[in-house]
């Protein structure tokens, strides 16, 4: 029986509710995590969760806040490249909101947030 693509059902998920295995995430789950999160995705939070992924897949490792700045200023300009606006973004923090959504394991150094 396969699961619906949008539903958290039948993964496997720590505690916390970040998934066990990154490769168990796809694009059909940013929403049904969000909805966990109290969090509706507009274009800016997709961007960053779309750019975490790929820092992932390219380098397997989550991007730390600073490096996630850096594109931020890339892609939005210096005024919105903010640690501020990032918990705008994601208030109970990067590492916690965004990195769950992206479908990442919990990050083992919460420096991700600092």
């Amino acid at each position: 029986m396969s699961r619906p693509t949008d539903s958290l059902a039948g993964l496997d998920r720590d505690e916390e509710g970040f998934l066990e295995d990154a490769t168990d995430w796809h694009p059909g789950l940013v929403e049904a995590f969000a909805r966990e999160e109290s969090l509706e995705m507009n274009a800016e939070r997709r961007e960053i969760v779309r750019f975490v992924r790929a820092h992932f897949e390219e380098y397997q490792t989550v991007p730390e806040a600073r490096t996630v700045l850096r594109h931020m200023k890339t892609t939005w300009g210096p005024e919105r490249a903010t640690r501020r606006y990032l918990y705008d973004l994601f208030p109970r923090g990067y590492g916690q909101q965004a990195c769950k959504i992206a479908g990442m394991r919990k990050p083992r150094k919460l420096m991700l947030d600092v």
